[in-house]
């Protein structure tokens, strides 16, 4: 070692002795140790590369891989970019630069920060989605589910960006405008592409209970799928046919004043007369100009009366048909019965445009609910739109025959190649630049001259099943090795920041889907999630390349912190699953932190003290604290583990779990003080019963009442933190707090914790 913490030199030469030994390759074979599958959301691969908010979340993946390595695991940590998608397009309509090109580039960039920043990643198993031996294997996916009928084309209204001539998912929609490129967008009815994910709607929904998964990422699922039990009804329009509803509450069916039709329902066009027609289609017009969030958030009610009335199937009593956009038309039948006296707004709606409200007096017998209509369950969720109107995307295997039915590209044709073009933007119809390429649309199946399909597969659809990938990325039999899918999944921990609903819904749909063909030995595809915060910019901002507060992990690693100091740092910033803002201050006290643990080495002698107790504490506290994620207490322990040592003097033994324990957000520089010991890496055991020196004991009150005695060590007095919550877990205190407790009373003197429900 030499005599000045110098993390730079330090980092270069692990770094390159673990490129040498292959340090980080799972190994396929049973050698006898269990196994660990992680991996992080991987990325989009910008020309801006990384900044420090991925750093967080690939940190987090590293720490736990390191972890689980020095305890004997067999770890898979791969790696893998997402390169489809607009931004690529819209550089190299803007640029000439082909996709390809660019994709490539920026790849290389990310790679070269991964591997400064010195990630465990099994390199050997890195993918990319724009590579046609993967997205071959993308379509051969997609054909799965068109044989099944699980991929349909059907015409519906989608937003529509006039300006990227493309078709935006409803989350791409922002406050009416792109996006990507902010233009304002309009709703348009095209033929789309749709995989059926509603007819997995039940299992999804009912699966979510038993994951191991962060409960807002479950509710936001839960909210998403949004299940809902009640009835269709129909309500007849004197030789106009029917409109039919879904309510949950048919029950209250004498109070339905009025009918409601979302803009886009297709029976407004026949309900209108010539004194309505014309407000009626301008209310439309505006109204499909707005998003889903904007109608629903909207709280000043607006709509448009037809001009017909429908007929209470229960009284007989005529009611008017009215149009109003806060009705969805993806959400049940896209018409209610407006029941003013029992739905919030349905009465705002009646008394702004001088609607009846009848009082809820009187309720149908059960034998009139019967008659009424068919029990019926529906769903928030849609199918989910697959379909884009791009060149940079993974081109959909199909082809129309004359007649213009869909016929899937035989497999043996696979992959269907992006062709190179030289104009990359859409044409005038709104078709992708595949639709340039004459010689490519041209395609014969069982003779028979076809033109292929022109749009390309959105991007969630490559992410929908590259963790399967990972186990064999260079098979060239298969989308993925049987054999290895038994041994390697499903993934044990996924770590991501974003896409908390849409992602991580499809790969469960996939999941279940592949599963039902044989294809999978697992329904569900990720036993472990941990969902982190956000780094942002000093201000609190997000970090955006367009705000100018991007800050590059490369300048931080430069400085001269190293990389071991910014990993650190992010890890020990906050609780991982809670935004954080970045601080210079604090990270150059991280910095000092592990000059610290170097120089207690550099300066080691044959000290004899005497930490037995503080040095299994902390093995203690920090294995437990890293099984729960608890990265910043971990990285705290270590640093009280620290200053101890600087005033009893640090022992080889000390100094040896010192270095096990810091491996996991310090790899460079716990490397180096474990060679410079001559030890190995291999976590260290605790022992129970050298934890305490002297033993207090703890009175646990749940609202004054004496519910539990603790017996733990004196220090604990000082660390109220910690001792409820060793209060709360204990298992007769639990009993009468099955939740968080309203408030908390530590009175140390006392020995006293009372807890309040």
């Amino acid at each position: 070692m030499t005599k000045r913490y110098n993390p730079l030199e330090i980092e270069k030469k692990w770094q390159e002795t673990w490129e040498k030994t292959g340090e980080f390759r799972a190994e396929d074979g049973d050698d006898g140790r269990e196994k660990l599958f992680l991996a992080e959301m991987f990325p989009y691969p910008s020309g801006a590369g990384l900044h420090v908010g991925h750093v967080r979340n690939f940190s987090i993946v590293d720490a736990l891989a390191r972890y689980y390595r020095q305890r004997g695991f067999n770890v898979l940590r791969p790696f893998g970019y997402d390169t489809f998608g607009l931004p690529a397009e819209n550089y190299a309509i803007k640029t000439g630069v082909s996709p390809k090109v660019a994709t490539e580039k920026n790849i290389e960039n990310f790679r070269k920060q991964l591997k400064r920043l010195g990630f465990a990643i099994d390199w050997s198993r890195e993918i990319n989605t724009s590579d046609p031996e993967y997205y071959r294997w993308t379509q051969w996916c997609f054909l799965q589910l068109f044989k099944k009928g699980l991929a349909e084309r059907k015409e519906s209204y989608q937003w529509w960006c006039p300006k990227d001539k493309t078709v935006l998912a409803n989350e791409q929609v922002e406050n009416g405008k792109c996006w990507r490129c902010g233009e304002a967008v309009e709703k348009k009815k095209m033929k789309q592409w749709f995989f059926k994910i509603t007819e997995y709607a039940d299992e999804l929904l009912e699966e979510i209970d038993g994951l191991d998964w962060p409960e807002k990422i479950k509710t936001a699922q839960r909210n998403w799928i949004g299940r809902s039990e009640g009835a269709l009804i129909k309500f007849k329009v004197q030789t106009k046919g029917a409109i039919e509803v879904f309510t949950t509450r048919p029950d209250t069916i004498f109070g339905a004043t009025f009918l409601v039709l979302a803009p886009e329902h297709k029976m407004v066009k026949k309900l209108v007369n010539e004194n309505t027609r014309e407000e009626v289609e301008a209310y439309v017009k505006a109204a499909l100009r707005k998003s889903e969030i904007e109608r629903q958030e909207n709280k000043e009610k607006t709509g448009v009366f037809t001009g017909s009335y429908a007929t209470n199937p229960l009284t007989g009593e005529k009611i008017p048909v009215w149009v109003a956009d806060y009705v969805l038309g993806g959400y049940g039948t896209g018409a209610i019965m407006a029941v003013p006296d029992g739905d919030e707004r349905d009465r705002e709606f009646a008394e702004k445009f001088g609607l009846p409200v009848v009082k809820l007096t009187k309720f149908p017998s059960e034998a009139e609910l019967e008659k009424l209509g068919e029990k019926k369950v529906m769903y928030k969720m849609r199918d989910w739109l697959i379909s884009r109107q791009r060149y940079w995307g993974c081109p959909i295997p199909i082809a129309y025959d004359k007649n213009g039915e869909p016929h899937a590209i035989p497999e043996d044709q696979l992959p269907v190649l992006l062709p190179d073009v030289e104009d990359f933007k859409p044409d005038e119809s709104g078709r992708s630049a595949l639709a340039k390429a004459k010689d490519w649309l041209k395609v014969e199946i069982d003779g028979e001259e076809m033109t292929r399909e022109t749009d390309t597969l959105d991007g969630y659809a490559c992410s929908s099943w590259y963790l399967w990938r990972y186990v064999s990325p260079r098979d060239k039999e298969a989308a993925w090795d049987s054999e290895l899918i038994e041994k390697w999944a499903p993934t044990d921990v996924y770590c991501g920041g974003d896409h908390a609903v849409a992602h991580l819904l499809y790969i469960r749909f996939w999941a279940k889907f592949f599963a039902d063909q044989g294809k999978l030995p697992f329904r569900e595809p990720i036993k472990r999630l941990l969902y982190n915060g956000y780094i942002n910019a000093p201000d609190g901002k997000k970090m955006s390349k367009s705000k100018g507060n991007v800050i590059d992990p490369l300048d931080v690693i430069d400085s001269g912190y190293g990389a071991d100091t910014l990993r650190t740092y992010e890890l020990f910033i906050g609780p991982y699953n809670e935004d954080a803002a970045w601080s210079t201050k604090a990270i150059g006290g991280v910095y000092r932190f592990l000059s610290r643990c170097y120089n207690l080495v550099e300066a080691r002698s044959s000290s004899s003290a005497n930490n037995e107790v503080v040095r299994h504490k902390t093995i203690k506290k920090v294995t437990e604290d890293i099984e729960r994620a608890s990265f910043n207490t971990a990285v705290a322990a270590l640093m009280e583990f620290v200053n101890e040592l600087y005033k009893t003097g640090a022992s080889e033994e000390d100094l040896t779990v010192l270095g096990k324990l810091l491996k996991p957000f310090a790899p460079h520089l716990a490397s180096e003080i474990l060679s410079a010991l001559e030890k190995d890496d291999t976590w260290p055991k605790f022992d129970e019963g050298k934890l305490v020196s002297d033993t207090v004991e703890v009175i646990v009150q749940v609202n004054g009442k004496l519910r539990a005695k603790l017996n733990v060590g004196a220090e604990m007095l000082e660390k109220e933190e910690e001792l409820v919550r060793l209060a709360l877990e204990n298992e007769n205190v639990r009993k009468f707090v099955p939740g968080e407790p309203k408030k908390t009373i530590f009175v140390a003197k006392a020995r006293l914790v009372n807890l309040v429900v």
